[in-house]
């Protein structure tokens, strides 16, 4: 099998920068930053070329955490300003101060990209994930705290119906809680089908920098598990390949349809979930610490990486490994009704709802503390 080491190649002329603002200057792959922590955001920006960011209720509770000496005060003073507002509340509005703040750094390269970049994604609250026009309404109000917030709604059946409506609202969409081929592709036609009622409305046709996650790692833990669930002999290195091939599959796809929205690869688990896409009109999202260990390895990076084909014989290994990975890898590996019940889905969707219920707990250990 070629490793990325050997597909690498030489390069004739020697750049000193870091790898990842090599390949943010010179392809059309950006690099955003899988986190709204300003000081990390900072750096990401001026050091490594990121033109982007993210934040969901894990980054944000583990922002809030890492921070205390700022965000405990502020918690005790909104809930001074708001004397009835509950913890929920009180923590989402920490939320969508951290995001606004986050967004106000991105807005140099908003402006320099038109929109198609600079933009920092805001989740929904999971707990709505059920209830399509609460989804919506708070995408729309969302899309108003900065010109550049980008919302992310979970690509669920739920999910997609809402991110249509959004984006027919003019809310710029980012797809979550997306693992598979045929979710991404289901968001993209849904993203499709809005701009194109927006055009028959005659309502304005603006760069609204519409992406759809495909989270790679999280597809390769699935995979993980249940390879280990089903006591499969499997090479591990073969598992690796997993969401690399699943997001070269999904990105043919928006090609070949001409899809007005870019994939973009979150959920990092190995270095090849960056090295494997550059020089695809595409988004890599790595977590600041990977960003910060790629440059200072000078892991290669290859211009016209996305163009090759994942090995034959990788996608016959994990196709024969579990039937799971059809699911996740062709087009039409699932219905949109089967998107729910998919394991990577559940885990995750579970995982933010954790997440919104320790924010809730930190937000009453602040206002209501221990006697």
């Amino acid at each position: 099998m070629t490793t990325t080491s050997e597909r690498a190649g030489d390069r004739s002329a020697v750049d000193t920068r870091p790898v990842t603002l090599q390949a943010a200057s010179q392809t059309p792959t950006a690099l955003w930053n899988d986190s709204a922590d300003p000081r990390e955001l900072a750096t990401a920006i001026d050091e490594f070329g990121a033109v982007g960011a993210t934040c969901n209720p894990v980054i944000a509770l583990t922002c809030i955490r890492q921070d205390p000496e700022r965000w405990v005060p502020r918690i005790r003073e909104i809930a001074a300003e708001h004397p009835t507002a509950g913890e929920s509340w009180i923590g989402w509005k920490a939320v969508e101060e951290l995001s606004i703040a986050a967004a106000a750094q991105l807005l140099p390269a908003f402006e320099a990209s038109g929109g198609r970049n600079g933009r920092l994604s805001m989740q929904t609250d999971p707990r709505l994930h059920r209830d399509r026009d609460a989804l919506v309404e708070q995408a729309v109000r969302f899309s108003g705290l900065a010109p550049n917030i980008i919302v992310k709604i979970p690509a669920t059946k739920t999910g997609i119906a809402a991110i249509e409506e959004a984006a027919y609202r003019g809310v710029s969409i980012n797809a979550t809680v997306s693992f598979t081929v045929s979710q991404v592709v289901a968001v993209g036609e849904a993203i499709e089908r809005a701009l194109d009622r927006r055009a028959a409305d005659g309502m304005p046709q603006q760069e609204s920098g519409h992406v759809v996650t495909l989270m790679a790692g999280r597809f390769d833990d699935w995979l993980k598990t249940v390879v280990a669930r089903d006591r499969v002999m499997v090479d591990p290195g073969v598992l690796e390949w997993a969401g690399i091939a699943a997001v070269k599959n999904a990105y043919r796809v928006f090609r070949e349809r001409g899809f007005r929205s870019r994939v973009l690869v979150a959920a990092f688990r190995n270095p090849m979930q960056w090295s494997e896409f550059q020089g695809g009109d595409l988004v890599v999202s790595p977590p600041f610490q990977w960003s910060a260990d790629i440059n200072a390895a000078a892991f290669p990076w290859r211009p016209d990486a996305i163009d090759d084909e994942v090995p034959a014989e990788v996608i016959a290994a994990l196709r024969a490994a579990t039937p799971e990975f059809a699911r996740g890898y062709d087009v039409d590996g699932m219905t949109i009704d089967e998107f729910d019940g998919f394991g990577a889905t559940v885990t995750t969707l579970r995982q933010f709802l954790d997440a919104d219920a320790q924010l809730d707990a930190l937000v009453r250990d602040v206002i209501v503390p221990a006697a």
